[in-house]
């Protein structure tokens, strides 16, 4: 099981000080007897105890945030998937509220999500213009908040772990683009684009959709040029707002963005990736497209 307890400092600074917040959360009673009454009553508590191998004797019947973190944070992914979605939307749907249990709620999810938050900063780090890690890490744990206290994501389709951090992800890119936007010249899209006929705004706004993209898993490969604009940018921002509002599936997404893309990935490759056949996944393309088309009707 994770060291959820005395979890290691990777990042340094803001993500160090909520690290060594959390551990003195787990260590209040009222916080404990909170989340395992969350856990009652949404009929949860065998669900977490069940992927949390090594919970203390004490905390079988009563698991707490350690508990808690550790099932969301699980490596065992036997059942890991369906219970930790469970409880994530459990949690999404709780820091909803409007009550102190909801900061709480939103405070766990936050925890849960450090490890993504950390990549997400790093990869929006630049070496001029302002871009520092912690800055970049304050702007992404405030935006990692506020999505979770919207209410928007425990009603979509899919993994709500994804959809949280693609919300994330585009929420800083837009702190990020307004910043830049107010102190002058975008060095950060000059940085990404070699054009220097394209205009800084537009290159700011291709590269938030990339960013977006990228967390979506809508590029065939890891590293993909941000270059592209015109008709595929469109594309993926039309792809990007249909699964934020629920009509495509992340498999849908991929479906279409990856036929579209500037390296077009066979439906005999996709199909391999996706554990399906070739005929299934062309199907599913069809399908996909033919509800984002309805979507813009």
């Amino acid at each position: 099981m994770p060291d959820v307890l005395h979890p290691a400092h990777t990042a340094g600074g803001i993500f160090s000080n909520l690290d060594a917040e959390w551990v003195e959360l787990c260590a209040d009673p009222a916080v404990h007897a909170t989340v395992t009454d969350w856990l009652v009553a949404d009929q949860l508590t065998d669900a977490v105890v069940s992927v949390t191998d090594g919970v203390p004797e004490r905390a079988s019947c009563h698991p707490g945030p350690a508990e808690l973190l550790a099932a969301l944070r699980t490596r065992d992914r036997r059942m890991a998937d369906t219970v930790t979605d469970a409880v994530l939307r459990s949690l999404l749907r709780r820091a909803a509220g409007r009550d102190r249990s909801a900061t709480l709620a939103a405070r766990v999810i936050v925890q849960t999500m450090i490890p993504a938050a950390v990549r997400m900063t790093r990869g929006q780090v630049r070496p001029f213009g302002g871009r520092s890690f912690e800055a970049v890490a304050s702007v992404t744990v405030a935006a990692l908040f506020e999505v979770a206290r919207s209410g928007r994501i425990h009603t979509r389709p899919g993994r709500p772990a994804a959809n949280l951090a693609l919300d994330t992800l585009r929420y800083v890119c837009r702190e990020l683009a307004a910043d830049r936007e107010e102190r002058g010249e975008d060095l950060a899209a000059a940085e990404a684009f070699t054009d220097s006929g394209c205009d800084p705004a537009e290159a700011a706004e291709a590269c938030a959709v990339h960013s977006a993209a990228a967390v979506a898993g809508l590029h065939p490969v890891q590293a993909v040029s941000a270059t592209s604009r015109g008709a595929r940018l469109e594309l993926l921002e039309l792809v990007l707002e249909a699964l934020d509002a629920g009509t495509l599936t992340h498999a849908d997404g991929r479906a279409i963005t990856w036929h579209y893309s500037t390296e077009p990935v066979t439906d005999t490759d996709a199909a391999a990736r996706n554990n399906t056949t070739a005929g299934a996944w062309q199907r599913r393309r069809s399908r996909a497209v033919a509800r984002l088309t309805a979507s813009l009707a």
